[in-house]
């Protein structure tokens, strides 16, 4: 039996991903849906990113970035007398204008869960599974911010669900579900915006009779509203700021396409320790708006305002907090306390999904090894800090301006959602 190494590549763009039919091209499965494709010959990462280039005509060093690398699995087809050896892999993927070659007869963007109801290639689902989220991903992911972790919060419930809708091998039941649904709730709990956005999920599926049916399509109306959110936010950001210049910090999806949308003058990135994202995030734009975009140390943001010009200081937020405080990345409590000295507006944009009751927000310690081995020393090392109500102008969500009343008002209804946990 010939043994032949292949590359299964999910490009995901938002919360779909990219599914092709074979055409009658190819040399094996002409009909089926499938990934992107192909042989792995030498190198699978070299291999994976040859492919989306060839089948999709998407350049995959400019507009996509790996999530996951898979661990190999085997398939064997005796029909073909075939030992495939696949490579998954998971790339999020910034456009969904796909130039397919003559190995596709048609493509779709569309849930994964497509999969578990389409005739496809071998093992598709398989594939899938050794890259898709899961519980533990929403709880250890120290690089994304929380918009992102919630949707794939609600992927994991959406998959989980339709694996059970499916009749699938080893699906959860109904009490497992659910219990799922409680594990990704309190997976972070400095990011409400997770917790929120599973327990409205929960609590319609719950209200709608307790079934896998019914989370599945809670989890996939939640997904759609939590984009749309991200979009309305960020538009309604925008037209606050055309031609300013904006200062900015760590990485957030919803200010990028503010950003994207003001078509700014200049933009002013903070390099965003512990975590350094600011760096990516300044190359990111760099390549994307038609401005100069600047990067400086944080130790240099505060004295950077005046120094060039700035007019205002816009922020995601983690977390905002029914008396108004926002959390955030740490550092920006002392960028928006020097911009609100310098008389320079603070703009806070997020969805209004990541306004929480609490109070006594958690700020998540990171390894004290990131500062220093030495024992003798104390380390404060948080990837979180609080900003004071009293230095923000205006919180942006996709409801409009809040002001506190309105802020304390959305706080009291997502203390309701998270009564079915109790």
């Amino acid at each position: 039996m010939q043994e032949t190494a292949v590359v299964t590549v999910f490009l995901r763009h938002g919360t779909d991903v990219l599914l092709l039919r074979r055409s009658d091209r190819v040399g094996s499965y002409s009909g089926r849906w499938g990934a992107v494709a192909g042989h792995a010959e030498g190198d699978p990462d070299a291999a994976a990113r040859q492919e989306v280039r060839e089948e999709t005509g998407i350049d995959p060093h400019e507009s996509t970035t790996l999530v996951r690398r898979g661990d190999q699995f085997t398939v064997v087809d005796v029909d073909l007398d075939t030992r495939w050896v696949v490579h998954p892999f998971l790339f999020d993927c910034e456009t969904r204008d796909v130039d397919p070659n003559e190995e596709t007869a048609e493509y779709e963007w569309t849930a994964p869960t497509a999969i578990l109801r389409r005739e496809t290639v071998p093992d598709l689902w398989t594939s899938y599974d050794r890259v898709r989220p899961g519980v533990e991903t929403v709880a250890t992911d120290r690089e994304h911010g929380s918009a992102y972790l919630s949707l794939r919060a609600l992927e994991v419930l959406r998959d989980e669900a339709a694996l059970a809708v499916t009749g699938q091998e080893g699906a959860r039941d109904w009490q497992g579900l659910r219990a799922t649904a409680r594990d990704l709730a309190t997976a972070r709990e400095s990011m409400p915006v997770v917790r929120t956005r599973v327990d409205r999920a929960a609590t319609d599926a719950i209200e709608g009779g307790g079934t896998p049916e019914r989370l599945e399509a809670a989890a996939d109306a939640d997904l759609e509203r939590a984009l749309a959110a991200d979009r309305e936010a960020a538009a309604i950001a925008a037209d606050r700021l055309p031609g300013a210049r904006i200062v900015t910090l760590s990485r957030s999806g919803t200010v990028r396409q503010a950003l994207v949308g003001a078509e700014p003058a200049a933009v002013l990135v903070a390099e965003s320790r512990p975590g350094g994202e600011g760096v990516d995030v300044a190359g990111i734009l760099a390549a994307s708006l038609d401005c100069p975009v600047w990067l400086t140390t944080d130790a240099a943001l505060a004295h950077r305002f005046a120094a060039w010009n700035a007019d205002v200081l816009l922020v995601g937020a983690d977390a905002i907090l029914g008396d108004g405080r926002v959390v955030n990345k740490v550092g920006t409590r002392g960028a928006a306390v020097a911009a609100s000295h310098d008389g320079i507006q603070t703009v806070v944009v997020a969805a209004s999904d990541k306004i929480t009751p609490a109070t006594d927000p958690d700020l998540e310690e990171r390894d004290r090894a990131e500062l220093t081995d030495d024992e003798s020393v104390v380390v404060a090392n948080p990837t979180f800090d609080v900003t004071p109500g009293d230095v923000v102008d205006a919180v942006v969500t996709e409801r409009g301006v809040l002001d506190a009343e309105a802020v304390a008002d959305v706080a009291d209804e997502h203390r309701e959602f998270a009564t079915w946990r109790q």
